[in-house]
């Protein structure tokens, strides 16, 4: 398992610094500021070794110029996106190996058309296509893009653990007991991640096999999500991807 660290920004974005255990060069995953990195790794006495990106969100990219210049660092993003400075285009079944760890790239369109994430046999950076409970909004793609993505990301293996570049854990719960309120594994996350916000601690990451059991958007195969997407829209609906596009859309009906 390769030791990650959160450096939060904003009101609540997660850059995560990733190496192996024994390197002291880290991979920096969507940097969009640059001021807390920079304080993180002065503190702690890391330095960096690659900058890697997911999607053009400024939130996302705003700080890898500051970045480069201080620490001439290679960027890699998505080959399909406009990314400041980017000196390696990736794109599905492409590498990155750097700071003792490699990295394989899928591509998970949905959110942005050209949105990527990074996976190891144990970790994955999803950026903003998946959450811990939830996933992202669909400003670029289409809900049968989106799925797709969700679908690639709950194959890999049970040891996964999902690295999420927010923290809307609870947020999204509230919304998957809405749709399952029956579902015991939703309560009891829930007041786990409750007692971790209230000491401080990040809900992220999360194994994947907990967002298989109690995220709504990974579980439209299950007859209970389905029934509720259908009671919510007032129809039948014919296909997983009719009943995610009903989920995404009722999420944000009540974000709204």
């Amino acid at each position: 398992m390769p030791s990650i660290e959160a450096v939060p920004a904003f009101q609540d974005n997660y850059i995560w610094l990733a190496r192996a255990v024994s390197e002291r060069r880290c991979l920096i995953v969507d940097p969009g500021d640059a001021a807390p990195v920079v304080e993180h790794l002065e503190r702690t006495g890391l330095s960096p070794a690659a900058i890697l990106v997911t999607h053009h969100h400024a939130d996302h990219t705003g700080g890898i110029e500051p970045l480069k210049r201080r620490y001439r660092v290679p960027v890699f993003g998505p080959a399909g996106e406009p990314i400041p400075c980017r000196d390696h285009p990736v794109q599905e079944g492409d590498e990155v190996e750097a700071a003792g760890l490699r990295l394989r790239v899928l591509e998970v369109p949905g959110h942005t058309l050209g949105h990527v994430a990074y996976a190891s046999e144990s970790v994955i950076f999803t950026g903003d296509t998946l959450f811990t409970a939830g996933c992202g909004r669909l400003f670029e793609g289409d809900p049968e893009q989106m799925l797709q993505s969700l679908e690639k990301i709950a194959a890999l293996p049970d040891t996964t653990w999902v690295y999420c570049a927010h923290e809307y854990t609870l947020d999204n719960l509230r919304f998957a007991q809405v749709v399952e309120p029956d579902n015991p594994a939703i309560r009891a996350r829930i007041a786990r991640e409750n007692a971790r916000r209230l000491r401080g601690e990040p809900t992220v990451p999360a194994p994947l096999t907990l967002e298989r059991d109690t995220n709504p958007f990974l579980r439209t195969h299950v007859p209970a999500v389905r029934e509720a997407a259908e009671a919510h829209a007032g129809r039948p609906l014919t296909s997983e991807a009719e009943i995610f596009a009903v989920l995404r859309a009722w999420k944000d009906e009540l974000d709204a």
